[in-house]
């Protein structure tokens, strides 16, 4: 009783499918409009044929198939023609397309064979298995999770492949492609760049992480360099840089006109303004995390590239199926070649310093007084031990090697003094990483950075020299721990130790003069962080913890920090980030002379007296909407610095030689509209800053910080097209405040010495920047597997002549007082050419 219905309704069902059978010269008209192909065929082959139609959503050949094993009819591509035809009997063929879980076909999988051949699915997500091959294929794609499928389950027709999408705890987006291709805004409030997806940015040709991140709202250089990063009001000592675990405190060549981190390393770049994960610390400003680590071992490439200032190579060697080697290195030709590009870094940079001259600032002759280069390498070993274990050893090196030579004739000789200035940063690092299982991962690393600059000024006049060192040695070691506690919390637990030595010296041998000031300081830190996801996925959120104990100063204090990220509608999200950090390495500038005048800053630790340990608290919040390819975003933010000194703020006024210690803080807010038209793109972003000191020692009153950008506006248009790019952008900004002298006559009343009477600091401003740069590549495809890229940029097209700093100082001429303007780089062009392969 219960199967007789089945006898009236699957009679009934096929005699259906019958009646919809077509004729299959209509068929293949059907495909020929909807895929735009052309059919070649004798009528006698197809004449007669009447089949079901296969399904809209099969791939073209995944049609040809179908019809194939139904009406025993073969085909093959010819030119531009299918060709249909009647022969032997064609045999079964085995195929499969895969899709996404809305349908969309999935281009560039990988399938894994049993005889560890490789198949790449096509853009429609088509391929073809042979005929011979049994056991079980392996499918994988970046942006998915992979599949294990059994031979044995294919059927006659093509098999649909469904692939899920890999959620990635912590990796949510935002916002894809935010500025550039390669650029995304994270559900954890960081910005990620990945270099190797890197599209163009004007002025840029390569992925240079330390500009490219000054592009984001809110991050700017008050003197265009790559040393001199302020992020939301702080100052550059004040981010943190890790590179593979590493704490770098040099970031530039060219002492900040380049990035000091070759572009070709980078994995992942992660960038923090606020909402810091537990596990950053000494910082009281941003965090940019840089890593080159993969799970996988990959094939082996090698890169090798030049523009107008250095060469670089690049090479990944695949030592074995486990282990593989990355080596890298870049040296600058300025010594050997004078190329226009280094004429114009050269001129803004030794500017109204001692190889300019401090008198008159006019420039030597560079080719014959000073000698010039950088160098930087990097390598990394990555072994990896069973299926769920990675061992990475890292090691960077960083060098800046400045000779200065000044020479003049008196009425008996020639006399000749020599002056110098070197920068050298060492590191190393090791870390294992443990994937326990899908809910369990341990992390242990230890790493170690060295950092020395070496200044050597001999003045011609006077016969005085003076030599000065700032050494750096940083060792520590982390623990790390991650478990999945159920689907909506994630546990992480760390410890982490720090030992850092800061050793200043001084040497002058007229007047007769030497110190050397070394302090240590050892910092434990316990790490707790629990994460947040809604079973609708509409809330992500971090609390986090950081207890740090400083064992000189028997100092113990707690950081806490905060993520909230809600999904207010498909279109919308609301932010809330919040945090509290710290740090005790700072940078201070002594006397504006120091080092040749050029690179003046050096690094102190914390005395818990004159410089105490440096505290802030940050909170922001905003708004992203996101739809049909616009993009605009909303953040404001307030931040409070504690601990600061007067020495570190490098004043060229009445504060000068002054060691107070006070705070500053900030109010402003950060917005970003964004449209996507297919390959063109443009945007704008604008930022406003109300940053303000308050130095008590000084006067009861606050006043605008020396790195106030009180409006700052960046625009860019970028249009992509399969290997060209090109971008076109503006930068402009209010100037920096600056000192007025209330006179120009000099005070010669006041001390033993005439001085210069100031006004009330920083209450007046120097004139508006303004920048138009310009970049294009375009990549060539020599190979499957090589390719050439070339690129050219122009920064500053307009050469306008931008005052980045002005100070004030006492004439040797008239004993009057004269103004000192530092310029911004004129116009600067710049080429590229990479070979890959």
């Amino acid at each position: 009783m219960l199967f007789l219905p089945l006898f009236f309704i699957v009679p009934k069902a096929f005699g259906q499918d019958e009646k919809k059978s077509i004729e299959l010269k209509t068929i293949l008209d059907n495909i020929s409009l909807q895929y735009n192909v052309k059919f070649n065929y004798a009528e006698g082959d197809i004449k007669g044929h009447s089949i079901f139609p296969p399904p809209k959503t099969l791939p073209l050949r995944a049609k040809l198939v179908y019809i194939a094993n139904r009406t025993n009819l073969n085909y093959k591509e010819v030119g531009e023609y299918i060709v249909i035809y009647s022969g032997d009997k064609p045999g079964k063929k085995r195929c499969a397309y895969i899709i996404d879980e809305f349908g969309y076909p999935v281009g560039n999988a990988v399938i894994q064979l049993p005889d560890n051949e490789k198949i790449v699915t096509r853009n429609d997500g088509y391929f073809e298995l042979p005929s011979s091959f049994t056991g079980i294929i392996y499918i994988d794609h970046l942006n998915f999770e992979p599949v294990s499928i059994n031979i044995r389950d294919f059927t006659d027709d093509c098999k649909e492949i469904v692939l899920k999408l890999e959620i990635l705890e912590l990796e949510e987006l935002v916002a894809e492609r935010y500025l550039a291709t390669g650029i995304s805004k994270k559900r954890d409030g960081s910005f990620t760049i990945k270099p190797k997806k890197f599209g163009i940015l004007p002025g840029l040709i390569e992925p240079d992480v330390l500009k490219t991140m000054q592009q984001l709202p809110g991050i700017n250089s008050i003197d265009e360099t790559v040393s001199n990063i302020n992020v939301r009001g702080g100052t550059h000592d004040q981010n943190l840089f890790l590179w593979n675990g590493i704490r770098l405190y040099q970031t530039g060549h060219f002492f900040g006109l380049i990035s000091a981190l070759n572009p070709n390393l980078a994995n992942e770049i992660k960038i923090f303004k606020n909402g810091t994960s537990a596990f950053y610390g000494e910082s009281v400003s941003s965090a940019v995390d840089i890593s080159s680590h993969t799970t996988d071992i990959g094939k082996g490439n090698f890169t090798i590239g030049a523009n107008m200032i250095n060469i670089d190579f690049y090479t990944k060697i695949k030592a074995s199926e486990n282990s593989n080697f990355e080596l890298s290195a870049r040296r600058a030709f300025t010594d050997v070649l004078d190329f226009p590009t280094y004429s114009k870094y050269s001129k803004r940079i030794f500017q109204n310093t001692v190889v300019t001259g401090l008198d008159n600032s006019t420039d030597v002759n560079y080719k014959s007084d000073k000698e010039f280069y950088f160098y930087d390498f990097t390598g990394q070993y990555h072994q990896k031990i069973g299926s769920k274990h990675n061992l990475y050893v890292d090691v960077i090196g960083i060098n800046n090697n400045l000779d200065f030579t000044q020479g003049t004739i008196n009425s008996q000789t020639v006399v000749t003094e020599f002056s110098s200035l070197k920068q050298l940063t060492l590191g190393a690092s090791a870390n294992w990483k443990s994937q326990w299982n899908d809910n369990h991962s341990s992390e242990a690393g230890f790493y170690t950075s060295y950092y020395n600059v070496d200044g050597r000024n001999a003045a011609i006049e006077t016969q005085q020299i003076m030599e000065q060192g700032n050494k750096i040695l940083d060792i520590g070691f982390k623990l790390a721990d991650s478990q999945k506690i159920t689907e909506q919390y994630n546990l992480h637990t760390g410890y982490q130790f720090n030992e850092v030595g800061i050793k200043n010296s001084d040497n002058v041998n007229e007047p007769s003069y030497n110190r050397t000031v070394k302090e240590v300081l050892r910092t434990h830190s316990a790490i707790g962080e629990l994460d947040y996801d809604s079973e609708n996925k509409k809330i992500h959120s971090r609390g986090g913890v950081r207890f740090n104990y400083i064992e000189q100063f028997s100092m113990f204090y707690a950081e806490p920090r905060l993520q909230f990220n809600y999904l207010l509608a498909p279109s919308w999200q609301l932010e809330v980030l919040a945090e509290m950090k710290s740090q005790t390495a700072s940078q201070i500038v002594e006397l504006q002379g120091d080092f040749l005048g050029i690179e003046k800053r050096r690094w102190v630790l914390s005395n818990n007296n004159d410089i105490p340990v440096q505290r802030s608290r940050q909170i922001s919040i905003g708004a992203t909407f996101k739809q049909n390819g616009w993009l605009i975003s909303l953040e404001n933010f307030y931040k409070k610095v504690k601990g600061i000194t007067t020495a570190g703020q490098g004043f060229q006024d009445q504060l000068e030689l002054r060691n107070d210690i006070g705070s500053y803080t900030v109010i402003g807010s950060e917005f970003l509209v964004q449209k996507q038209f297919k390959g063109f793109y443009t945007w704008l972003s604008y930022s406003y800053n109300n940053n303000n000191y308050r130095f008590n020692a000084f006067s009861d009153r606050k006043f605008p910080s020396s790195f106030e950008i009180n409006h700052s506006i960046n625009t860019a248009a970028i249009y992509e097209w399969n290997n060209f790019k090109v971008a076109l952008g503006s930068k402009w900004f209010t100037g920096r405040p600056v000192t007025l002298p209330i006179s120009s006559e000099l005070n010669f009343a006041a001390a033993s010495k005439p001085e210069i009477t100031y006004n009330f600091p920083n209450s007046n401003n120097i004139e508006n920047f303004f920048q138009v740069n310009f970049s294009a590549t375009y990549v060539i495809k020599a190979t499957e597997n090589s390719q050439l890229q070339l690129g050219i940029s122009v920064l500053n097209i307009f050469n306008r002549k931008n005052i980045i700093n002005r100070y004030y100082r006492i004439s040797s001429e008239n004993n009057g007082i004269e103004v000192v303007n530092t310029y911004a780089l004129e116009r600067t062009p710049n080429a590229l050419i990479k070979f890959s392969f």
